[in-house]
């Protein structure tokens, strides 16, 4: 027996003459009640009467009943719904031994023959709500509203944001915790390793072909296409109200804010692809038409290969994707790092406010350390007095007495050895950068470190 008995009617309409055995072993369509009384009351009909039966589908060892993010999805209804997760763990013993028999599909409900291991045999139910007549006409008219949902119905797959944007309007195409409901021969009152078995096979059909879930929750696959046929037609037909009006389309997908927002239900990313071994080259723009006024082929070129470069660093780890974005100044002096073509340069310094000398100082500590070594060259800040002690403590500690360099403060977080032409920075991280002074301007001379010492004994020789 079962605890769900207010479901019954969904047996009305699916009865004798319209059932395939679940035991024949043949995938059949049935549909009955064609007449003349015109498209939309044949599609209802249809619908009504149409059936799908699938072959037993072999034993399976090992991997995942579902591929797909929808067929995830299915099973995930049905592990929430479960109270017994050791009927589960029976259920998906039985599915991956193949004891379940063919699997009928046809509005609001699912049915197949699963055996037990002593040859027993079961008739299990698993009841899915129907869509109403008008929830099936809002859910079309989300489908047209996107040649790409419908296109992707055809490629046997389910289209996230159809699923996202029917959600949205009320309307849930996939199931949710309580959605699944059992109706066993066994008479268990919840979930029991038959009707268990029945969903994890059903995953498996869900894979192949979303249009089976759509099939129960009301509509078969001729149906639903010829629907979204109609509604198209018509909205091409459709005439302006106002013929000088142009019609505005929402861009096509969801921004990134919104789909993280909706991640709950749409499907998971994918896994980052493998990185190349190296950078893709971009397309020759070098081609026989000139281009338009103000555009530059050749800079085009060098960002497109900057982007390249770029992407192949996110994939690999190497640049991570949580920095916060750069400002367009220190982004030039990345560019220019780059070692571009001088006017390429050239236009990078002006872009960027600086002349072509302080593009080539912001370069040299770019190479030396990215943003931080630019922040160090080009911004001061004041360290707070507690830090500024820490930072005299650790100069005073670093050497030996006899060893010690003096040094001279000379600005907030900077000190110049005395007798010589060199300077450190401490930087708000922490860290010690050695600076030589060349032609009067202080440069950045050698990579960072958390010892003055080491730092400055890194100090490279002569001009970088």
């Amino acid at each position: 027996m079962t605890a769900h008995g207010n479901r019954k009617a969904h047996e009305t309409g699916h009865g004798s003459g319209h059932e395939t055995d679940p035991g024949t072993g043949h995938e059949s369509r049935h549909a009955t009640g064609h007449d003349n009384r015109g498209s939309a009351r044949r599609r209802k009909e249809d619908a009504i009467s149409e059936e799908r039966t699938f072959t037993a589908l072999p034993p399976v060892r090992g991997g995942a009943f579902a591929r797909t993010w929808w067929g995830q999805a299915w099973l995930k209804a049905l592990e929430d719904t479960a109270l017994d997760g050791r009927q589960l763990k029976r259920g998906r013993q039985h599915a991956r031994s193949g004891a379940v028999g063919a699997v009928s599909v046809r509005p609001g409900r699912i049915t197949a023959v699963v055996k037990d291991r002593d040859g027993t045999a079961y008739r299990s139910d698993v009841l899915l709500q129907e869509l109403s007549e008008e929830e099936w006409d809002r859910l079309i008219g989300l489908a047209a509203d996107s040649a790409g949902h419908i296109a992707a119905l055809l490629d046997r797959e389910m289209p996230p944001h159809l699923v996202e944007d029917a959600a949205a309007a009320g309307l849930e195409l996939l199931p949710g915790i309580g959605d699944l409901e059992p109706e066993c021969g066994c008479e268990t009152w919840d979930h029991c390793p038959h009707t268990a078995a029945l969903c994890y096979q059903v995953a498996r059909l869900l894979d192949e072909d979303p249009f089976v879930l759509l099939l129960m929750r009301g509509r078969g696959e001729r149906a639903v296409i010829e629907a979204l046929q109609e509604r198209s037609a018509a909205r091409v037909a459709e005439p302006s109200a106002d013929s000088g009006a142009v019609a505005v389309r929402r861009p096509s997908g969801v921004s990134a804010e919104e789909a993280f927002a909706a991640r709950d239900i749409l499907p998971p990313l994918p896994a980052p692809p493998v990185p190349p071994s190296a950078p893709g080259e971009p397309p020759s723009l070098d081609t026989e038409t000139d281009p338009e006024p103000g555009v530059d082929p050749t800079a085009l070129e060098f960002l497109a290969a900057d982007a390249a470069a770029r992407a192949r660093l996110l994939l690999s780890g190497a640049s991570p994707f949580d920095e916060p974005p750069l400002t367009a100044a220190q982004d030039a002096v990345r560019l220019a790092a780059g070692a571009p073509a001088p006017w390429i340069a050239a236009r990078l310094a002006k872009g960027s406010g600086r002349d072509r000398t302080a593009l080539d100082l912001a370069v040299r500590a770019w190479r030396l350390g990215g943003r931080a070594a630019l922040a160090v060259l080009e911004e001061e800040w004041n360290p707070t007095p507690e830090a500024l002690r820490r930072a005299e403590a650790r100069l005073a500690e670093t050497w030996d007495e006899t060893e010690r360099p003096t040094l001279h403060p000379s600005g907030p977080a900077r000190w110049t050895v005395a007798g010589t032409e060199t300077q450190l920075r401490l930087g708000p991280d922490g860290r010690w950068w050695p600076y030589r002074k060349e032609q009067d301007t202080w440069t950045p001379a050698g990579p960072a470190d958390q010892d003055p010492a080491a730092a400055l004994a890194g100090l490279e020789p002569g001009p970088i």
